[in-house]
């Protein structure tokens, strides 16, 4: 178990509580609506992304940890022959269950950090996740992904660059303190992990765990990668 249990229960809380209006910040609505041009870039950033991940299809067995409202788990649905979703969220997993409604995605309620390990899969896959995990967490988290994978398998993540504009209007300026001060709509604030990473110290780390990753750079909002243990 972490030893920032209290911080990660806030974290849970948090995204709990913020289910339903997550996909705000996805799409560019709300308080994450900074106009035409900005979502203009936003979703050419995400194409990328989107591609990349198409380009490994297929994908088989799939793994996907916080797998959230379902803007991912859509995507992995279309070309993989099985889905796992988990998330520490049951509102988020509703959500995600209505919007994809495949029958071959089935859907776990668990805790990341406490939950045993899962049954081997061919692909893992999380989004906007590793963020969150605490940077003491790091390597048992990949340790964690490594029992998640059969022989021969793959890693595909993307995540947040440090970019403030991709915040929301009134959140506090982000920084690589480790921790940030997140607000919901109707005025809650939680305190929470969130860890940026530039492409190549990400890379440099996963290689000193065992892992032959690359690590990409979208150019302003995303970073993403492919990782496989090394033999």
């Amino acid at each position: 178990m972490p030893s920032d249990r209290k911080l990660l229960d806030e974290q849970v809380a948090y995204y709990r509580a913020r289910a339903a209006e997550y996909d705000e910040w996805f799409n560019r609505e709300g308080r994450y609506d900074r106009g035409p041009l900005q979502r203009a870039h936003w979703f050419e950033e995400v194409a990328t992304v989107d591609a990349a991940l198409r380009d490994m299809a297929p994908l088989g067995d799939v793994l996907e940890l916080a797998c959230g409202t379902g803007i991912w788990t859509a995507r992995l649905a279309a070309i993989a022959s099985r889905v796992r979703a988990i998330d520490a969220s049951p509102e988020a997993v509703a959500i995600n269950r209505a919007r994809v409604g495949a029958a071959h995605v089935s859907y776990l309620v668990a805790d990341i950090f406490d939950m045993a390990a899962p049954p081997p899969a061919d692909f893992v896959f999380f989004s906007f996740w590793l963020s969150h995990v605490p940077s003491a967490s790091f390597e048992p988290f990949w340790q964690f992904v490594r029992g998640a994978l059969r022989g021969g398998g793959r890693v595909f993540f993307v995540d947040s660059l440090l970019e403030p504009s991709s915040m929301a209007i009134d959140h506090e300026r982000p920084s690589d303190a480790g921790v940030v001060r997140r607000k919901l709509n109707d005025g809650r604030t939680f305190t929470i992990v969130k860890q940026f990473y530039d492409p190549a110290g990400l890379q440099r780390r996963l290689s000193a765990l065992g892992w032959r990753a690359d690590v990409r750079s979208t150019g302003t909002y995303f970073l993403y990668g492919t990782a496989e243990p090394v033999a």
